[in-house]
């Protein structure tokens, strides 16, 4: 009895045993699926996907503002830049094609490029739709290998992407950039482009992240022809050496802009279809402030402005001003001699006064005079 008892209960806990192990190993099982799943799945880092709660709730304002438009009008001036040392680099024309383009060494950062590039027959939208359209650049631009956006801030226009570049014997370059477009007086577009970080771009060892980027350009028709034009300001540091860069420059810049010239003229004679990044691009387009549009600011200025007249014309506008005491004293002591004189009072001291009041105010006159010349 007592051994059938034992082996019955010995035979409970094994079956107990062998359901408590399935289960274990039941466990085991989901857990490292689960983990595998969560594993497998893309984590935030890495996604080049934007979604609407994204692009709503995270803000970009500090990224591209108003400031760096401002920065760019001025490094576009030529009146601003005459101080600075600037080199032609190359100057070719064809027939419906201009490039003039040259460079500067600032003493902090990277080289400078200032360029102006004239089409015959284009109109400033059709340029400005061409250069924002990334999608058509991947067809013609065999240097661009891939191209993302990251993040659109509706509030106020700033867009955010990645893209990665190809150069004979190099790595590739990432930028990760942040862009404006603003639309001025007269059909006139800015757009200007910067470096930055963001959470979806983690560097990679296989890209050579561009450290240093700014970029920008001014489109706007040329009066009295149905030409366009482009000046563009560019300045990087890719990691190159300066003269090695300068020489490439020289050497492949003619060929590149000619090369996107045909892109230019097949863009519009199909009159393609604005892809979502141009719609996206024309659709969040800042305008120009007052303060900083260069037609507006000629209509009325919003600050007042020294003319040349009026600072020529400062000893005129003297004249006019209150007298001072000792011009009164003068003007009272000559006014008494002339009553002096004209009651018969000619003796040798009123005449010896007379005379230095003369002499005192003919030097004053003659004072006068050389300040009116000079």
């Amino acid at each position: 009895m007592n051994m059938t008892t034992t082996t019955t209960t010995t035979s409970v806990l094994d079956m107990y045993g062998i359901v408590a192990a399935v289960v274990v190993f039941l466990i085991l099982l989901l857990w490292q699926r689960n983990r595998l799943f969560f594993a497998a799945s893309p984590s935030p880092s890495t996604s080049f996907f934007v979604s609407d709660s994204i692009t709503s709730n995270s803000r970009t304002s500090n990224f591209v503002t108003d400031a760096d438009l401002k920065f760019l009008m001025e490094i576009l001036d030529e009146k601003l830049n005459e101080s600075d040392k600037w080199e032609d680099v190359l100057d070719r024309r064809i027939d419906h094609l201009c490039y003039n383009v040259k460079c500067c060494k600032p003493k902090n950062g990277p080289l400078r490029y200032v360029s102006k590039t004239v089409f015959n027959n284009i109109s400033s939208e059709m340029l400005r739709n061409f250069y924002m359209d990334n999608d058509y650049r991947k067809q013609w631009d065999k240097t661009l290998v891939e191209h993302n956006q990251l993040q659109v801030d509706k509030s106020d226009g700033t867009e955010v992407g990645q893209t990665i570049k190809k150069f004979p014997f190099l790595k590739p370059r990432e930028y990760v950039l942040a862009w404006k477009l603003w639309e001025g007086s007269d059909k006139t577009f800015y757009c200007f482009m910067k470096e930055c970080e963001h959470p979806l771009t983690p560097r990679q060892k296989k890209y050579v992240r561009v450290e240093y980027y700014r970029s920008g350009w001014q489109i706007r028709e040329v009066p009295g022809s149905n030409a366009c034009e482009i000046t563009m300001f560019h300045q990087e540091d890719a990691g190159l050496n300066i003269e090695m860069a300068k020489l490439a420059f020289r050497k492949g810049i003619w060929n590149y802009v000619c090369k996107m010239d045909n892109a230019l003229r097949r863009y519009s004679d199909l009159s393609y279809r604005l892809s979502s990044s141009v719609t996206t691009s024309v659709n969040l387009m800042q305008k120009v402030p007052d303060c900083l549009d260069p037609i507006t600011n000629n209509v009325s200025p919003a600050h007042p402005t020294v003319f040349h007249d009026q600072i020529t014309d400062e000893p005129r506008l003297r004249m006019f001003r209150r007298p001072s005491r000792k011009l009164v004293a003068n003007s009272l002591l000559l006014l008494g001699g002339a009553i002096c004189l004209s009651r018969g009072h000619s003796s040798l001291g009123a005449k010896v006064a007379m005379a230095y009041i003369l002499t005192k105010l003919g030097k004053r006159g003659a004072r006068s005079n050389q300040v009116k010349q000079t």
